[in-house]
């Protein structure tokens, strides 16, 4: 919108003519142009005029808020905490905020992936409701750089003929095995193709994690995710030997993570995050001791020190 001038050379319509002085005679009763007044003396009264309209302006609003204060009633109650408090729990409860649960699955999402081993040749890797489970093994894994290179359990794809993993936005590839740490169960893949907007995770140290540190576990229980479920560590420096192991001899795994966030087949190669959306473990095993494999409360996952010592990474 237009500012109006403060000032205008022209008289206001219906105005009398202004008399310029004295007139000596009727030649001279037909006035003439009308003097001006040097340039840099009509700026500088303009800039003199205009400051004090600001000074003028800035005393108003000085006198309005000096008069509000006057006016306020001697026996007002300040405000105190509790006022803060109880505005504060109003704004919530209109629009809550997402849970730390929820803020730590959102920020792992996208670096989490779907793992199948593929133990026949001919299977294309697509769902299939006659596809037998034992034709297949499924998993999770994490992307720890975003070239490709995954994380997941050593057991997820022994024995596959070919692994195919799904990320985040549902672009596949095949991928290959390019390292492997049988003592911890942990194998590295590399996918063959990568989506664009590929996010690899933030690994963080466990030394600092203690018993009763909230946590999730992201993965794909029985093929159905991905997937989240929350609580705590248990426990530290565990130990856990495989019921399936071939060898009586075998050692157990050692320096796990105890946990009691849900984790069912197919969660195995999994993160195990913080509440800051970091990972401290890769999920690997659950405590069932009956035949059903299923969750009693008890899931175990490899620190991620040895989780990247066995991608080559340098520790933390």
């Amino acid at each position: 919108m237009k500012k109006a001038p403060l000032y205008s050379r022209s008289p206001r319509r219906g105005a009398p003519p202004v008399a310029l002085g004295p007139v000596a005679d009727e030649s001279a009763a037909t006035p003439g142009p009308v003097p001006q007044p040097p340039a840099g003396r009509s700026a500088a009264r303009a800039s003199r005029l205009t400051a004090a309209l600001w000074a003028a302006g800035g005393g108003l609003l000085t006198a309005v808020f000096m008069l509000g204060l006057l006016q306020l009633s001697p026996g007002q109650r300040p405000i105190t905490q509790d006022d803060i408090d109880a505005a504060v729990r109003q704004s919530l409860e209109k629009e809550p905020l997402p849970s730390a649960a929820a803020k730590a699955y959102e920020a792992i999402l996208p670096s989490v992936v779907r793992v199948v081993g593929l133990m026949d040749d001919k299977d294309d890797g697509e769902d299939k409701p006659e596809q037998r489970a034992m034709e297949r093994s499924l998993g999770t894994g994490v992307v720890i750089i975003d070239n490709g290179t995954i994380l997941t359990n050593l057991h997820v794809v022994t024995g596959a003929k070919r692994i195919r993993v799904r990320f985040a936005n549902g672009h596949e590839s095949n991928a290959t095995m390019i390292g492997a740490q049988p003592e911890n169960d942990l194998a590295v893949l590399r996918a063959e193709t990568l989506p664009d907007d590929l996010e690899a995770a933030t690994m963080r140290s466990t030394a600092d994690l203690r018993p009763g540190d909230h946590v999730i576990a992201v993965g794909h229980p029985f093929g159905i995710g991905p997937s989240v479920s929350y609580g705590v560590v248990s426990g530290l420096k565990r130990q856990f030997r495989s019921p399936d192991g071939d060898k009586a001899d075998e050692k157990p795994l050692s320096n796990l993570i105890q946990f009691d966030a849900a984790a069912n087949p197919g969660n195995s190669g999994g993160p195990l995050v913080t509440m800051d959306g970091q990972v401290v473990g890769v999920v690997t095993a659950i405590l069932n001791p009956s035949e059903q494999r299923t969750f009693i409360g008890i899931g175990f996952a490899v620190p991620i020190e040895n989780a990247a010592n066995a991608a080559g990474m340098p520790p933390f």
